[in-house]
């Protein structure tokens, strides 16, 4: 029997371009234009809307021919960088954002470039994650039986902490059978000014936002102890099941700091899981001074913060510390034959992220937060975190200053809410005028602060995670929104 030889393949197919030269030249441009962004942003408008040409490109269909790199790279450069939520502004404190930097932009370009999935193997990205791991530990005072996992973010992160709460506390074989024929509904214990994520890792772990008590505040926007524990003395008496209590280092509307001393005692008379969503202020413990006001947050049993927020790291990395790693193992890890663990080679990573989390294939985001610590240092990144809280404080003075403006509630961090006050009207057009004036200021790309609702009440929200923000911006916004709130005032 003859054996004949395959026919020879006559063209090997990659997506490596032709022309490497092009592809440099193209690549160098597109660096210079965004360190030119970072360089010119503060004398861009702050936001645009996106316009017509551009957004007939984000319509069109998906192409069945290539349409080669110079032409995709020229229409990011000329439909998309020009046209971002702004974040980068020094004058952007909507919602909660961080600004991002260089060092940060350039650590994301080589963790694409060498493209790993981080934790995962025997390589320098996940020794990278495990030492910003450590680092972390050692700066919330944790355990050295800490273990912990880079997030997206704090989304994520309250989920991680939570199922790890949810696993060891109930201590039923939740992994194979699910909350089915559990003795008692599981509740877990807030305030009323906890952030969405929290009821999100309620819906995605079964327990129900039905099951989530949201507890009073008093005038600072803290957590009620007392009536903290008529709730689950109440629940107990019910038949239900009290299983976490969720504190928050800085609340998403005004910045509140709970009692976490406090609710850390509670947890452990009622022998309940302490997690603490730190996403808003945790981070700002590199500074000594705002420390002091987070105490209570080492005794967690899991801590949610971001990186991207108060930190100035690009998009997207938060993280989560659990204290006890093996309970943190025991709510995530799999067996799988291909996922085996060799003593040597590229797989020889016995600690991999994939036993810490619900994802396996993660991208490099420890990289960008690990090269900013390197290159600024914890005393300096301290140092901003504290300017931007003596730049809210100088905001407030600015707010009681002039008559026409209110602050709404206080301020103990970087957030800070107030509205204009608009002469002879009604609570209800005071709303709408707030409203229009927040739109205005936005729109001409002015200055972008968010909004929220306080006491039923349209609010103005400035949170200042910005580190580029200088106190003269908060000079001009301040005679801007009184400015455009006359001018809105004198069109009715």
């Amino acid at each position: 029997m003859r054996h004949t030889s395959p026919s020879p393949i006559t063209e090997n197919l990659t997506l490596d371009p032709q022309d490497w030269s092009t592809m440099r030249r193209l690549a160098h441009q597109a660096l210079d234009e965004m360190l030119d962004f970072q360089t010119d942003v503060r004398n861009r408008p702050v936001w645009r809307e996106v316009p017509e040409a551009s957004l007939d490109l984000m319509a069109q269909a998906a192409p069945r021919a290539g349409l080669g790199s110079e032409q995709v790279v020229a229409d990011m450069l000329q439909h998309v960088v020009p046209y971002p939520s702004g974040h980068a502004h020094p004058r952007f404190w909507g919602w909660v954002c961080g600004t991002g930097t260089p060092i940060g932009m350039v650590a994301d370009m080589l963790a694409a470039g060498v493209n790993a999935s981080s934790g995962a193997f025997n390589d320098a990205p996940s020794r990278i994650e495990a030492q910003l791991i450590g680092w972390m530990r050692d700066l919330f005072d944790f355990p050295e039986t800490t273990s912990g996992i880079v997030t997206s973010g704090g989304s994520v992160a309250n989920m991680i902490g939570l199922a790890v709460g949810r696993d060891a506390i109930i201590g039923e074989p939740l992994r194979q059978r699910g909350l089915t024929g559990l003795s008692g509904t599981p509740v877990v214990y807030t305030s009323d000014q906890v952030h969405s994520s929290v009821d999100k890792a309620m819906m995605l772990l079964g327990l129900g936002t039905d099951n989530l008590r949201k507890v009073g505040t008093d005038d600072q926007y803290r957590i009620d102890l007392d009536a903290l524990r008529a709730a689950i003395e109440a629940d107990r008496r019910r038949g239900l099941r009290p299983l976490a209590i969720v504190g928050n280092a800085g609340t998403v509307n005004t910045g509140a700091l709970d009692d976490l001393t406090g609710l850390a005692e509670i947890a452990r008379h009622e022998g309940l899981w302490f997690h603490v969503d730190g996403a808003i202020g945790a981070i700002a413990a590199m500074s000594p001074k705002i420390r002091k006001k987070l105490r209570g947050m080492e005794r967690a049993d899991s801590l949610a913060f971001d990186f991207h927020k108060w930190l100035y790291v690009p998009y997207e990395a938060g993280c989560v510390l659990i204290r006890n790693s093996k309970l943190h193992r025991q709510s995530f890890s799999v067996a799988a034959t291909y996922l085996e663990t060799p003593p040597r080679g590229i797989a020889a990573q016995p600690d991999s992220t994939y036993l810490r989390g619900p994802q396996l294939s993660r991208g490099f985001k420890a990289l960008k937060v690990w090269a900013q610590i390197r290159e600024y240092g914890m005393d300096a990144l301290g140092r901003i975190q504290e300017q931007n809280v003596a730049q809210v404080q100088y905001l407030s003075q600015l707010i009681q200053a002039e008559p026409r403006l209110e602050q709404s509630a206080p301020s103990p961090l970087n957030i800070l809410c107030f509205r204009y006050l608009p002469e002879h009207l009604g609570a209800d057009q005071t709303d709408a005028i707030n409203y229009e004036l927040l739109m205005r200021l936005q729109e001409r790309g002015i200055a972008a602060p968010s909004s929220t609702r306080l006491n039923g009440q349209f609010v103005l929200r400035v949170a200042n995670t910005n580190h580029r923000t200088r106190f003269e911006d908060f000079a001009l916004l301040v005679a801007e929104t009184v400015r455009l709130g006359r001018e809105i005032e004198a069109g009715l």
